[in-house]
């Protein structure tokens, strides 16, 4: 099934249109990470988690890699209740000395200006 990007960043598949609602950048560190919420074919929404991370060739040239999550309405609760947990734990069981660290490096993170990417082509940067 072959899919067309028209000019307003909606994708048409025979009739059918998919596009991205809504976006949030948050940088950390060296990652970042895109949390798109998209419409399917049925204009149900669903969301696609992303990490992308610079990587550098012996060379000197860089390229972006990224692993992507999709995560569809029916699993919404399950997975905002497994990941309140496990942040839960993290939080009561981390030593002190690796969450003082994880605190300054954050500190940083929120102070830089907040940018909203959307449509970002991993393949042309």
């Amino acid at each position: 099934m072959e899919s067309v990007e028209n000019k307003d960043g909606m994708k048409s598949s025979e009739g059918n249109f998919r596009q991205e609602i809504h976006s949030k950048v948050i940088r950390a560190g060296k990652r970042t990470y895109f949390f798109d919420v998209k419409s399917t074919r049925n204009d149900e929404y669903y969301l696609t988690i992303t990490e992308s991370k610079r990587k550098y060739a012996d060379n000197g040239k860089f390229h972006y890699e990224k692993h992507k999550i999709f995560l569809y309405k029916e699993d919404f609760e399950k997975f905002a209740d497994s990941l309140d947990e496990i942040i839960g734990y993290i939080r009561k069981n981390q030593p002190e000395s690796a969450s003082e660290e994880a605190d300054l490096e954050e500190e940083v993170v929120l102070d830089e200006p907040a940018k909203d990417y959307t449509n970002v082509d991993f393949e042309d940067i």
